[in-house]
C-alpha cells in the first residue's frame, strides 16, 4: 500500500468528520418530547439530583411561601460556612488550605495538635519517587500543563506497591500524598514547558517543608525564592475559596461516577483533571485576564463609564474580543444575587493592588462589576440576576502575582484535589451502585446490507 501524504489524509479525515456529524446530529425538539434534561439540568438551571453529600453545600435561594427567592449565595464546607471559616483563620493570622483539606477530609475543624500532624504528614507525604522528576516530568515536557499533570498522575500508579487497593486506609493515603504533590506536579511541569518551549533557564527548587502550601508554590515557581506575605496569603485564600464546590460540578460528579467503578484513585483524579481542563469548567479565569486585557486596549479612558458600557455590549452582540457574545466572569449556573467566593476575594484584592501599584485596574474591574449587570439586562431583555462570579477576580489576582497563565487552571487543580479526594472517599464509604445514567435511542432501526450491495456515495 503506498504511503499517502499528511494532506491526503486529512483531506479524507474531513470527509469522514462530516458523515460523522450527519449521522450524530439529534433532533433538538426529542430533547424537549422526551424530557430530557440536558445537562442534568432542568429548564430553570436547577440540577437534577443525583446523590447526597456531607462534604459541602451551595445555597442561592430561599423558600418563601413555597416560592423560591434568590439570595446572596452561602457555601459551606463540611457545615462551616466559608466566609467564618476565612475570617478565623485571617484573624489569627494563619494560613488556612492546609486546615480547609482537613476539614474537607475528616469532616471537623482541626484541634491545634490535630492540625500540627496533618501538616506534618503532608510534608512526608510531599515527596516524588526518585527519578520521577527527571524521568516523568522532564523527558516529556507539555505546551498543556493540565494534560502534563494528568501523566504524572497515572505514571505514579507504576510506583505504587498497592496501586488497585480501595480499601479506606489505602486510598486516603493515596489521596493525602496526591494532595502534597499536585503543587511541585504542576510548577515543575510549568518550568519544564518553559525551559523547553521558551528557551528559559530550567529552575527546579525543592519546596520548604517549613513552609504552607500557598508559600512553597510562590516558593517553587520564582527563581529567586521571594515573595510577599501578602501575596502568599492571599493565594492560600484563593486555594481555599476554590478546594470544594459541591457533588454536582463537573470534575466533581467525574470523580463519584469514575470511583464508582471501582476503579484505582490514579485513574479517577486524572479523569477528574481531564474535565477540570475543559474551557467551560477551569478555564474560565484565563478569559476573564484576556477579556480584560482587551478591554484595556480597546477602552481609551478607563473612568468612562459610557465608553466601558458600550465595550460591554459590544461583547454581548459578539463585536469584541473573542466575539462568543460573554462578559466572562459575570453569571454562574447556581449564584444569581451573589457569590461567596468572589465576595471574600473582593475583601482582599484593594490590597494587593494598592501592593502592586494597580489600583487603576482595580477601579475598573468594580466599574465593570456595577455596569455590567445593567448592560446585561438592557442587552438580553430578560433579567433573573447577574453577579461576579469567583473567576472575576481570581483572574486578576493572579495576574497581580505574576502567575503565568498556563498555572490558572492547574492552580484550580492543586485547590480541587481536596474535594476530589473527599468526594472519592464518600463514594467509596457509602459503597453505591455504579452510577449509570440512561440514554434513550432515537436512530431509526436499519437492515444490514451485504457489502456488495452498498452504494458508493
Amino acid at each position: 500500500m503506498a504511503q499517502r501524504s499528511n494532506s491526503e489524509i486529512m483531506k479524507e479525515i474531513r470527509t469522514l468528520s462530516e458523515k460523522c456529524r450527519t449521522y450524530s446530529s439529534i433532533d433538538s425538539e426529542l430533547f424537549a418530547k422526551y424530557d430530557v434534561k440536558r445537562g442534568l439540568r432542568d429548564l430553570n438551571g436547577k440540577g437534577v439530583l443525583a446523590g447526597l453529600t456531607e462534604i459541602s453545600e451551595i445555597i442561592s435561594y430561599t423558600v418563601v411561601d413555597m416560592d423560591m427567592k434568590p439570595c446572596d449565595g452561602k457555601l459551606f464546607y463540611h457545615g462551616v460556612d466559608v466566609e467564618d471559616l476565612v475570617s478565623g483563620f485571617m484573624s489569627e493570622n494563619r494560613f488556612g488550605f492546609e486546615e480547609t483539606i482537613y476539614l474537607l477530609l475528616f469532616g471537623t475543624l482541626p484541634t491545634e495538635t490535630e492540625l500540627d500532624d496533618f501538616k506534618k504528614i503532608l510534608v512526608e507525604k510531599r515527596e516524588l519517587p526518585n527519578g520521577f522528576t527527571r524521568d516523568i516530568i522532564m523527558k516529556a515536557p507539555s505546551r498543556d500543563i493540565m494534560n502534563a499533570m494528568s501523566r504524572s498522575v497515572l505514571a505514579l500508579y507504576s510506583y505504587d506497591e498497592q496501586p488497585n487497593d480501595t480499601s479506606l486506609e489505602n486510598v486516603l493515603s493515596q489521596c493525602l500524598q496526591l494532595i502534597s504533590v499536585f503543587p511541585r506536579l504542576a510548577v515543575y511541569a510549568y518550568q519544564a514547558y518553559n525551559h523547553y518551549y521558551n528557551d528559559k533557564s530550567l529552575i527546579i527548587h525543592a519546596p520548604d517543608p517549613e513552609k504552607s502550601i500557598a508559600e512553597n508554590i510562590l516558593y517553587m515557581l520564582r527563581a529567586d525564592n521571594q515573595y510577599t506575605e501578602l501575596e502568599a496569603k492571599i493565594l492560600d485564600l484563593a486555594l481555599v475559596l476554590h478546594a470544594e464546590h459541591g457533588g454536582g460540578n463537573n470534575s466533581t460528579f467525574t470523580t463519584h461516577v469514575v470511583t464508582s467503578s471501582g476503579t484505582d484513585t490514579y485513574s479517577a483524579i486524572a479523569a477528574s483533571l481531564g474535565s477540570l481542563k475543559g474551557p467551560k469548567h477551569g478555564g474560565a479565569n484565563i478569559k476573564v485576564t484576556e477579556m480584560f486585557n482587551d478591554m484595556k486596549e480597546k477602552v481609551k479612558d478607563w473612568e468612562d463609564e459610557a465608553e466601558v458600557a458600550n465595550y460591554l455590549k459590544a461583547l454581548l452582540h459578539r463585536e469584541a474580543f473573542d466575539r462568543q457574545g460573554l462578559i466572562y466572569g459575570m453569571g454562574h449556573a447556581v449564584y444569581s444575587v451573589s457569590d461567596p467566593r468572589a465576595r471574600q476575594l473582593k475583601i482582599f484584592v484593594e490590597d494587593l493592588a494598592k501592593e502592586k501599584g494597580l489600583d487603576k485596574e482595580l477601579r475598573l474591574y468594580k466599574t465593570v462589576e456595577r455596569l455590567a449587570p445593567e448592560v446585561i439586562a438592557r442587552e438580553r431583555k430578560i433579567y433573573k440576576g447577574v453577579c461576579i462570579n469567583v473567576d472575576f477576580y481570581s483572574g486578576f489576582i493572579y495576574d497581580m502575582l505574576n502567575l503565568p497563565h498556563e498555572l490558572y487552571t492547574p492552580l484550580f487543580a492543586i485547590a480541587r484535589i481536596a474535594g476530589w479526594s473527599a468526594h472519592r472517599l464518600e463514594e467509596l464509604v457509602n459503597a453505591g451502585k455504579i452510577i449509570r445514567p440512561a440514554y434513550k435511542a432515537v436512530c431509526k432501526h436499519k437492515d444490514y446490507i451485504p457489502l456488495e450491495n452498498r452504494d458508493e456515495e
